[in-house]
């Protein structure tokens, strides 16, 4: 069961396709919204992954982004129930969720139902400790802090986390409004809850922090690994651009993606290329296809 967001889909529905490639003794039932088993019909498996909804209790996709305190109000209050019922519905009874850690309240759904939870964190296992740790920031009067004054000030307590300047992290530089950052912070503390962890990493990338995450939480931890389809990488656009790449020097290029959250109007789009291209710097630009209408013809790879 994904957090009904692209960012959260793509993971799982990755992770997913590995587990099925594992074991041929395996049947995954992919839950999504009536809304998004719609944008991704074209892309439905068969055989070990089935897809079945739930009704769209959530605001439109194509419209969170204007009130998205509204939306996550309601995938935490109006998804449980027709997940729930869902489970009753199936033909074979689930012997495990694998549930977004957002969905927090998916670890009591499998308590009620006697179903081992395995709570999947779609982001690196670094944010989840800083979430997890957050009483530390309290603790230590970094949180709330004004960053006119500390943004460069050092954290250093976050156990296996490296020193990392305050305006470097998640809920100190504005991207999230309070509101949403106690719900997330009530989210991680669930997870702690479930019977399994599930990280997007290798331990040898992030294994201080895996390691101290292991020592604080009494469930099993497991990283599984990028949740990327990697095994299609072969089937992506020409070599053009990582030769682009290869072609600059360190440090020299701007990545910029909306991603697929925000909303931008093509006048908008317009003004921001006009920018990058003004400002002289070089720019790796990466947009979905349809997203705008760009004037990208006479641009060249330079």
């Amino acid at each position: 069961m994904p957090y009904p967001g692209r960012g959260h889909i793509n993971p799982l529905m990755n992770l997913c396709n590995e587990l099925a490639s594992k074991s041929d003794n395996i049947l995954i039932t992919f839950v999504v919204t009536e809304e998004w088993l719609s944008f991704i019909g074209s892309e439905r498996k068969a055989g070990k992954i089935r897809f079945r909804c739930i009704p769209n209790v959530v605001p439109s996709e194509l419209v969170r982004a204007s009130d998205m305190i509204g939306f996550l109000e309601a995938v935490w209050t109006k998804m449980e129930a027709p997940f729930e019922q869902l489970l009753v519905e199936l033909e074979l009874p689930p012997t495990l969720i694998i549930a977004d850690t957002h969905l927090f309240w998916a670890v009591s759904v499998g308590n009620r139902r006697n179903i081992p939870v395995a709570s999947f964190w779609p982001m690196s296992t670094t944010m989840f400790s800083v979430f997890h740790h957050f009483h530390l920031f309290q603790e230590k009067g970094h949180f709330p802090v004004d960053l006119l004054d500390n943004e460069n000030e050092l954290v250093d307590y976050i156990p296996g986390v490296s020193s990392t300047r305050l305006l470097d992290l998640p809920g100190f530089n504005g991207g999230i409004y309070p509101l949403i950052l106690k719900r997330i912070l009530g989210c991680v503390s669930w997870a702690g809850k479930a019977n399994y962890l599930l990280l997007p990493s290798i331990y040898a990338l992030e294994s201080q922090t895996i390691d101290a995450l292991k020592a604080e939480l009494s469930l099993s931890i497991y990283t599984v690994g990028p949740s990327i389809p990697y095994l299609d990488l072969s089937h992506g656009d020409k070599d053009d651009c990582l030769q682009w790449l290869d072609r600059q020097p360190s440090n020299s290029v701007l990545y910029v993606s909306m991603g697929s959250f925000l909303s931008v109007s093509n006048v908008q789009m317009e003004e921001i290329t006009a920018g990058l291209q003004d400002s002289g710097v070089r720019f790796l630009l990466v947009a979905r296809e349809g997203s705008w209408k760009l004037e990208v013809e006479a641009w060249v790879w330079g």
